[in-house]
């Protein structure tokens, strides 16, 4: 069995670069595995001293949804990362029993649930917005989105905050 090695991130880093100061993480969809890959991104960032923003669009906006906060699922049709066909992901059950598989891994590495990482993330600095035209499209109102959530952004108003060269947006 091949060993994984770990390399240190300073090995290679050019010293002409500029560190990276504030991360802007956007979350567009909806499952549990895109959630978390944003959540990860930006409490890496934060962990790291950075600035680290989440700006929640179409389907992402779920995430911070009363309603349907605590029924993320994995997507199971159409993820090639699933590694079955999409027919088997179809059938009744696959998408809660792979959900289910998931949410036993991540607990027993100790990944908080979304309701209490956002707790986490809001509580570190990493400010949490939600996208105007989606929240319009989906007649989502503040009250409906959780309370660490700060506000509803315009997508300028979203780029005006990205603003500066030691910037990063990573789309999700």
């Amino acid at each position: 069995m091949e060993t994984i090695t770990q390399i240190s991130p300073l090995a290679d880093l050019d010293k002409n670069l500029k560190p990276i100061e504030k991360i802007m993480v956007i979350i567009s969809k909806g499952t549990l595995e895109n959630i978390y890959a944003g959540f990860i991104l930006a409490n890496g960032a934060r962990m790291e001293g950075m600035e680290s923003e989440i700006f929640f669009t179409f389907f992402g906006l779920e995430a911070i949804n009363k309603k349907t906060i605590d029924n993320i699922h994995v997507a199971t049709v159409g993820n090639p990362a699933m590694h079955m066909p999409t027919m088997l992901g179809g059938l009744p059950g696959m998408e809660a029993l792979a959900t289910k598989m998931m949410k036993s891994k991540m607990e027993k590495l100790d990944i908080p649930p979304i309701g209490e990482f956002l707790e986490i993330l809001s509580a570190s600095g990493c400010r949490l917005w939600a996208c105007k035209l989606a929240m319009e499209m989906f007649e989502l109102k503040k009250e409906d989105l959780i309370p660490e959530v700060e506000g509803i952004l315009t997508v300028g108003d979203f780029y005006a905050r990205a603003g500066g060269d030691a910037t990063q947006i990573i789309f999700i």
